[in-house]
């Protein structure tokens, strides 16, 4: 099973939107991940602890950015984005393999740019 984590043991139920780049030579990129109201903003969290980052994890192991900011309307939080920079071919692969267990446990389909 593949789960998103902002505090450690605690899973996120909301699904993000995820925008990725890829650089022409496909060696690099970015993942854009961006949870309208989530789980991690409802006030039951407080006392779960504080966002660390955003943890991606499945049967493989974690992958892990520290890249995650609120955003707010009317100063209150709404949504939380989170940037993952992908450095290299391995990172790239081993990406998209947690993606393709995380669409799958939750019934995401990919569209590509036009």
């Amino acid at each position: 099973m593949a789960v998103i984590q902002f505090i450690k043991g605690v899973n996120e139920s909301v699904v993000p939107k995820v925008k990725l780049t890829r650089s022409k030579d496909g060696c690099t990129g970015t993942a854009t991940f961006r949870f309208n109201n989530p789980d991690i903003l409802q006030s039951v969290m407080k006392e779960k602890g504080e966002i660390t980052g955003m943890y991606l994890k499945d049967d493989e192991g974690e992958i892990v950015t520290k890249d995650v900011n609120a955003k707010f309307i009317n100063g209150k939080p709404h949504a939380i984005e989170s940037l993952y920079v992908i450095k290299n071919p391995r990172e790239w692969d081993r990406f998209m393999r947690f993606m393709e267990k995380y669409a799958k446990d939750n019934q995401l389909s990919f569209t590509k740019a036009a």
